[in-house]
């Protein structure tokens, strides 16, 4: 018979992993949402109300009646059928409900867990990751709210703090993970002054990750669909740099662009050279691992070309987006195998 506690600590651990596997499909479910223009059909916060969909042609033509009144509708979807909202309402309506699922299915596990005092040593991590959950919620209401005025489609700052968000709750449930599977409990930080280069790196991809969230708000992929030039000039001809402030615009479509291009240019030169220090090294535990980083690192910019090359095909949009997400978790699991 297996002891409790060792029950209790696999419990733990398959809750963690299916919870990170819950909040990769959200992240992909918000992708579809962003990329088929499905995150404004549903222009209430409906908390509770929300949970059942519209079942009789009334609340349908009730709902759809709300989204004309948008200027996303007004401007861009005049002659959208019915049947055609509710393709993008069904989107926006299973994001919603998944939401709802992580938030419980996080919640009432953990109260379990803390009251049982079970893996007291990850449970710090478990609040804060809770605390997100919750925090990402009213997010992203703050994000749909932005789109319900005067525009036609959300903040592309909110979108952003909306995507950085579920990185940063993904990236935390896996450092526990690693933790626990290797019965560790590492700091993500600490004041060893050569553990700085991975906090470099990770800071760009999140950088990068936050500038693909305005590539994608605003469009911006839609400019200039053409690589290794933007049309024929490395810088967009179309942008006029006369101060700093012309530098930080960034609602700057082709501005934006560029950046999110040369930012995804110097990662990979930045991780080419870790590697050449790492084989430098000898340092053969790192091996293993910084391949996994190399493998989606060369995937993620193919997939970023090809994004582009095919105007925005939306399966390599996707497919961009959920690189990007691996990418961010090998450099993570590389960092974590590098500390000792």
């Amino acid at each position: 018979m297996v002891p409790h506690n060792e029950k209790n600590n696999k419990l733990f651990y398959y809750w963690l992993i299916i919870s990170l596997g819950m909040v990769v499909l959200m992240v992909v479910v918000g992708g579809l949402t962003r990329l088929t223009n499905s995150g404004l059909s549903i222009t209430e916060w409906e908390l509770f109300k929300g949970i059942i969909p519209p079942l009789s042609v009334e609340a349908w033509n009730n709902y759809f009646s709300l989204y004309k009144k948008l200027p996303q509708f007004r401007f861009l979807y005049s002659n959208m059928t019915l049947d055609e909202f509710k393709a993008i309402f069904y989107w926006e309506y299973f994001h919603r409900i998944l939401g709802r699922l992580i938030g419980l299915f996080f919640l009432i596990p953990l109260v379990y867990f803390y009251f049982k005092k079970i893996n007291e040593k990850y449970i710090g991590n478990c609040l804060i990751i809770f605390f997100l959950i919750l925090l990402q919620g009213v997010v992203g209401w703050f994000m749909v709210k932005s789109g319900l005025t005067d525009n036609t489609t959300v903040s592309h700052y909110r979108l952003s703090l909306h995507l950085f968000i579920a990185f940063l709750i993904i990236s935390i449930i896996f450092w526990t993970i690693l933790n626990l599977k290797e019965n560790r409990n590492k700091s993500f930080f600490n004041k060893k002054k050569e553990n700085y280069i991975f906090y470099f790196l990770i800071f760009l991809i999140y950088i990068q990750i936050i500038f693909g969230a305005f590539v994608s708000g605003l469009d911006a992929g839609k400019i200039y669909q053409t690589w290794p030039m933007m049309n024929l000039d490395y810088f967009p001809n179309d942008v006029l740099i006369s101060g700093l402030k012309d530098l930080i615009n960034f609602d700057n479509q082709s501005l934006i662009q560029f950046y999110h291009r040369n930012i995804a240019y110097f990662i990979f030169f930045y991780i080419l050279i870790l590697g050449y220090f790492i084989f430098k090294n000898n340092n053969f535990r790192l091996i293993k691992p910084f391949s996994y980083v190399c493998f989606f690192l060369f995937l993620q910019m193919i997939l970023g070309i090809f994004t582009l090359l095919t105007k925005l095909n939306i399966y390599m949009a996707l497919g961009h987006q959920i690189c990007g997400l691996f990418l961010t978790l090998s450099v993570i699991n590389l960092y974590y195998r590098y500390i000792k």
